[in-house]
C-alpha cells in the first residue's frame, strides 16, 4: 500500500483505501461496501462508498502502479500477454454498461456487464495488469444515459478487440517485457489486432474458428478443410503445459500461411486434436523469426492462465462482487481488487522463490496465502458492541429502503 499511497492526496482516503484492500483480502463470505466497512470497524459504509464515488484519486494511475508492481516481481522477456473478457451478472438497467449480452460466466445471454482484461503471464506467476469496461452501442448512442452513469463525454463505441488493442499498446508503450499475445476466437478473427501486433513484431497465438479462411500456396481454404488434407506424419504429440492433472498432451499440426496481405514474418495455422475425443481447435500463429512448433504450443497453453486469474480474482478478492453503478466507481473497485490480487500473486511467487517447498507439500498458492494473511496478519474488528451497532444500522437502513420501495410501488399504480 505504501507504493500506491501517493495516488491519494489526503491521508483520509489513503487510510480508507488500505482498509478497503484489507477487506478484499479478508475471508468475508461476501465483499461489498457494507461488509468491508464492518470488517474495518466503520459505523456505516458511507466512508467506503465515498472512496469509490467522490474521493479525489485517479484509478488509471493506480492501474499503472499495479502493472509496475507485477512487472517488477514477475517480469520475463518471454512473458505472454493474455487478453479475454469476463462478465458480471446484474439486475436492472442502471449499472454502467449493462445489457442483455452473451457472457461466458453464465454460458448464455444474460443481463450483465462485460469487461476485457489483460493478464501478464510469466513463469513465476500471472495477474491482471489492465482492464477496460465494454460499453455497448445501446449506451454510447444514448448520451443522457451515459452522462447519468458518469461515462466521459468523449467515449465512443469500441469493440472488444479494439479495447484489447488499446490495452496491449498501453502495456508495450510502458515498457512491459513480453514476447507474445494469446487470446480466443473473438480476438483471433480480428485483422486489426493481428496487424497491430505484426507491426510491433510481437508474436501471437490466437484461436480462430473452424471456418477461418487460410491462404496457402495451393489456394484459400477453410481451416477445417485443410485438416483433412494433412498426412498422418504431420501430427506430433506435444504438451501445452502443466495443468491441474499434469502435462496437457495433445496432437498438433501446422500449415504455413501464404498470404500476400500479411506482413513479413512467419504465419501459421495450428491445429490441436484431443487425443481421446478427436475434437479439433484452431489457432493462428505469428512470429517475427522462426520458432519451433513446441514454442507456439507453449504460448497457446498459456491462455488458460487468464481463466485462473478470473477465478482467483473473483473468488479471493471480490473482483465481481461490486455493487456500483457509475463509471468511476466500477474502475476504482476493479483496480483495488486487482491490487489485492497482485499482492497474493507476488507473495506466492516470492515464497516459492525464497523457500523451496518441502517434500510432501504443494507450493503455497494464492488461496493459502490469503487464508494465512487473513488469519495471522489482518485483524478485523471483533468487538461485540460494534457488531450490534452494525446490526441495528443494517435493519434501520433496510426498513427505510422497504418503505421507500412500497411508496414508489404505490405511486406507480395511481
Amino acid at each position: 500500500m505504501g507504493r500506491v499511497a501517493g495516488r491519494c492526496v489526503r491521508v483520509e482516503p489513503r487510510r480508507r483505501a488500505r482498509a478497503f484492500v484489507l477487506g478484499m483480502l479478508s475471508e468475508l463470505p461476501r465483499k461489498k461496501c457494507w461488509t468491508i466497512a464492518e470488517n474495518a470497524g466503520d459505523a456505516t459504509p458511507d466512508g467506503m462508498q465515498h472512496l469509490l464515488n467522490r474521493a479525489s484519486w485517479d484509478a488509471d494511475e493506480l492501474r499503472d502502479d499495479v502493472r509496475e508492481y507485477i512487472v517488477e516481481h514477475l517480469g520475463d522477456e518471454e512473458a505472454v500477454l493474455v487478453v479475454d473478457e469476463t462478465g458480471d451478472l446484474k439486475k436492472g438497467t442502471e449499472s454502467v454498461g449493462v445489457q442483455r449480452q452473451y457472457t461466458g460466466t453464465a454460458g448464455r445471454i444474460e443481463n450483465s456487464q462485460v469487461a476485457v482484461h489483460l493478464v501478464y503471464s510469466a513463469e513465476r506467476g500471472h495477474a491482471a495488469i489492465d482492464r477496460q469496461l465494454y460499453v455497448p452501442r445501446s449506451w454510447t448512442d444514448d448520451q443522457n444515459r451515459c452522462r447519468a452513469a458518469g461515462i466521459p463525454d468523449d467515449l465512443g463505441f469500441a469493440t472488444k478487440p479494439a479495447l484489447a488493442i488499446q490495452m496491449i499498446a498501453r502495456a508495450l508503450d510502458a515498457g512491459v517485457p513480453a514476447a507474445w499475445v494469446a487470446g480466443d476466437e473473438v480476438y483471433g478473427a480480428n485483422p486489426q489486432l493481428r496487424a497491430e501486433l505484426e507491426q510491433r513484431q510481437i508474436g501471437y497465438v490466437l484461436a480462430v474458428s473452424c471456418s477461418h479462411p487460410v491462404a496457402t500456396r495451393a489456394g484459400a481454404f477453410r481451416a477445417d478443410a485443410l485438416v483433412r488434407r494433412l498426412p498422418k506424419r504431420a501430427w506430433q504429440r506435444l504438451s501445452a503445459g502443466v495443468g491441474a492433472k499434469g502435462q496437457r498432451f495433445y496432437d498438433w499440426a501446422q500449415v504455413d500461411i501464404d498470404d500476400a496481405a500479411a506482413r513479413p514474418g512467419h504465419h501459421r495455422l495450428m491445429v490441436r486434436r484431443n487425443r481421446r475425443t478427436g475434437e479439433l481447435a484452431f489457432y493462428r500463429g505469428y512470429s517475427s523469426h522462426p520458432v519451433p512448433l513446441a514454442v507456439l504450443v507453449r504460448v497457446a497453453g498459456r491462455r488458460w492462465t487468464v481463466e485462473e486469474t478470473f477465478q482467483t480474482g473473483k473468488g479471493l478478492t471480490g473482483l465481481d462482487e461490486h455493487q456500483v453503478r457509475r463509471w468511476h466507481s466500477w474502475h476504482r473497485w476493479t483496480n483495488l481488487a486487482m491490487l489485492a490480487h497482485a499482492f497474493l500473486v507476488v507473495t506466492s511467487a516470492a515464497e516459492r522463490a525464497r523457500n523451496p517447498t518441502p517434500p510432501g507439500l504443494i507450493p503455497l498458492t494464492c488461496n493459502e496465502i490469503q487464508h494465512l494473511f487473513a488469519t495471522l496478519v489482518a485483524q478485523p474488528v471483533r468487538d461485540i458492541a460494534h457488531r450490534l451497532r452494525r446490526s441495528l444500522w443494517r435493519r434501520r437502513h433496510q426498513a427505510r429502503s422497504r418503505t421507500s420501495h412500497y411508496e414508489w410501488q404505490a405511486a406507480q399504480q395511481l
